[in-house]
């Protein structure tokens, strides 16, 4: 039931408890967004080296090299470095064409059907394939290694977490892309990651080793995918529910890159990560003991009356532009952002250009539940 609509629950703990314990799974929890904000950037008190979701940590065992979201500076700088190259906004704006063609043939079959549904249809289609083209997966195998990536954090009530339970997926599906790419390079991730050199934690200039390579593109396929494919289910609930917003947007484009901010703010598709306590610390009047798990709730961050005035709770895609956590923050701050971003800016266009009003089916939209990511599955609409 929290998850279904965590925020009454979130502004409770904003005021009654800004740290939280508890005592059922043994974790913390922060919700004010100073108190988020500063906890997220203070990696040498909250590390990310035993993951960042609490099943993992407590799960406590060894994380492959090159997962950088579970991964501390300085060995994190290192291997972000590496990608980070390939996320150049340059590269990303090059990007727009392809993205856009990527939307034209999701909507344009819908057109004068009457039915749009913004996740099936739409949010689980255009980032696999953006992602895919980036790495250089081929189109026949893209939906499957989609479901791959992000079938491990799935979760049912009650049930533990796959990876918890197995450990992390080592990304031997893409074992044969590899091995293909040695003889037919390509301008793609995965060429461009075979041949990099670098300089490691050591000391020790050299090339990724075929495991670490694994694990990057599965980082990277799993990041691509699941986060954009949630914003955009989010959009088509969030904008039906507020139509004199989404008329301002048919109005004016130009406000679509706003619209996709606040969006990001109001329902993050990240809503929380975890880190591991490595000292002492006192929050609140209290003390949170080494060794504990601290929940950085972002999603209560992203509403706190105290950095988002006067009403976090409000959706405005007019709001006085404030730095949010939706894409987190210090070294952890979303390599993907500028990917994102531009993804959700087209596809609101090329939406609101067709399909100007629509009414979200809620009665028949499936949620989607995972210990990362908060979104939908199918988010189906009825389009005039």
């Amino acid at each position: 039931d929290i998850n279904a609509d965590p925020y009454p629950t979130f502004a409770r703990l904003r005021e009654e408890a800004p740290l939280y314990y508890n005592s059922q799974h043994d974790f913390y929890a922060v919700s004010r967004y100073e108190d988020v904000n500063r906890g997220i950037v203070d990696h040498g008190t909250f590390s990310s080296a035993k993951g960042a979701i609490v099943e993992l940590i407590r799960a406590d065992f060894p994380i492959p090299s090159g997962v950088l979201i579970f991964e501390d500076p300085p060995v994190h700088d290192i291997h972000r470095k590496l990608l980070a190259r390939m996320f150049t906004p340059r590269k990303i704006a090059l990007l727009e064409e392809k993205i856009r063609q990527y939307c034209v043939e999701s909507l344009d079959p819908v057109v004068g059907t009457g039915k749009f549904d913004f996740v099936t249809d739409l949010g689980a289609l255009m980032p696999m394939k953006t992602i895919s083209a980036l790495i250089g997966i081929p189109e026949q195998d893209q939906q499957a290694v989609r479901d791959h990536v992000t079938d491990q954090m799935k979760t049912e009530a009650g049930k533990p977490m796959k990876a918890a339970e197995e450990g992390l997926v080592s990304g031997d599906i893409f074992a044969d892309y590899i091995d293909w790419r040695v003889d037919h390079p390509s301008d793609d991730i995965m060429t461009e990651l075979m041949n990099v050199e670098f300089v490691d934690e050591t000391g020790t200039t050299r090339k990724l080793t075929r495991d670490e390579l694994l694990v990057y593109l599965n980082v990277v396929a799993g990041a691509g995918n699941d986060t954009t494919t949630r914003l955009i289910g989010w959009a088509g609930k969030v904008l039906a529910q507020h139509p004199e917003q989404r008329r301002q947007l048919v109005e004016d484009p130009t406000l679509i890159p706003k619209a996709v901010e606040e969006l990001v703010r109001f329902e993050p598709p990240a809503p929380h990560v975890a880190r591991y306590v490595t000292r002492e610390v006192e929050l609140h009047g209290q003390t949170v003991p080494e060794g504990s798990v601290m929940m950085m709730l972002i999603g209560a961050a992203n509403r706190d009356r105290r950095q988002f005035e006067p009403d976090g709770d409000v959706f405005d895609i007019n709001r006085e532009q404030r730095a949010h956590l939706g894409f987190s923050v210090g070294a952890h701050y979303c390599l993907g952002s500028s990917l994102a971003r531009l993804e959700g800016r087209v596809a609101l266009e090329e939406v609101l250009k067709r399909f100007p009003t629509w009414e979200v089916d809620l009665p028949n939209a499936v949620f989607s539940t995972t210990s990362t990511i908060r979104g939908w599955d199918s988010m189906p609409a009825s389009i005039p």
